[in-house]
């Protein structure tokens, strides 16, 4: 792969197009193997579960907080990485993470995890938005404080394994119910009023892959997540890139990133 920050190119053309169409772009070896191993061994620790005794497994989800320690910040700060979102989001448009957020560590259970609803990450409050209350967070047409959902596996995840569900091309669906509601948006609560049922829909796609395995999702992708029906704890941090400024969806110059050119297809019909 070529080094400099002009000519490195890590998604082709048909990976932007895919990401375009279906919201999500899957990036094998997007950091290290290894880096992978140092991070679950982290959050081993943090879970107080042993990982050689499945009778300590108690639970079907264990959230873990705020992680920045090197194996994270090394995963999020890959060139790979750095590349892929100059091409989605656009050089000079997305803001540097030094972490990976929270991490909901899956464990084989027969238990119903409790959070296995069709969703989008939503990114903003209003002034009288309960913070405490995560339903009441919004979304709006410019994906104001969010540029990209993210899923970073720091464990191998096959299909058994809970990986994400998610709706691919329900991002178009999403802009569609955001684009008449201005600044405010919505919130999750009123998104998510009938299960999302106008993105059932969709082909379903599951976010399966190796330990260093990244998605890059646009930040109106509707996934889930589902019980764990495997045998070993699945390992996944789902920060988002955060924007160093507000999308546009019309600008003068025509030069749109592929996160402003899906709103925009969703939307040629009013643009």
């Amino acid at each position: 792969m070529r080094n400099t920050a002009d000519t490195a190119r890590v998604l082709d053309s048909a990976q932007i197009e895919q990401f375009v169409e279906d919201g999500f772009v899957k990036i094998e070896e997007a950091f290290p193997r290894g880096v992978a191993d140092e991070g679950r061994a982290i959050l081993w620790r943090d879970t107080g579960c042993d990982p050689d005794d499945p009778t300590t497994w108690t639970q079907p989800v264990i959230r873990l907080g705020l992680y920045g320690q090197e194996p994270f910040a090394e995963a999020a700060n890959t060139p790979i990485l750095h590349n892929a979102f100059d091409q989605l989001v656009g050089r000079g448009r997305w803001l540097r993470r030094m972490n990976l957020g929270t991490f909901p560590v899956r464990f084989p259970s027969p238990d119903d995890p409790g959070d296995a609803g069709w969703h989008i990450d939503v990114s903003f409050g209003t002034e009288a938005t309960d913070p405490n209350d995560f339903l009441a967070w919004r979304a709006n047409v410019t994906s104001k404080g969010r540029a990209l959902l993210m899923l970073f596996l720091f464990s191998d995840v096959g299909q058994d394994d809970a990986p994400t569900r998610i709706r691919a091309g329900s991002h178009v669906d999403v802009a569609r119910m955001l684009a008449p509601t201005g600044e405010n948006g919505l919130s999750l609560r009123e998104l998510a009023a009938n299960d999302f049922a106008e993105t059932a829909r969709r082909r379903e796609v599951l976010a399966t892959g190796e330990g260093g395995t990244v998605y890059l999702c646009h930040p109106f992708l509707v996934h889930a997540a589902q019980p764990h029906r495997g045998t070993r704890p699945r390992f996944m941090g789902q920060p988002p890139l955060l924007p160093a400024e507000p999308f546009v969806v019309k600008r003068e110059n025509g030069d749109y990133s592929p996160v402003e050119q899906a709103i925009r297809n969703a939307l040629r019909d009013v643009l």
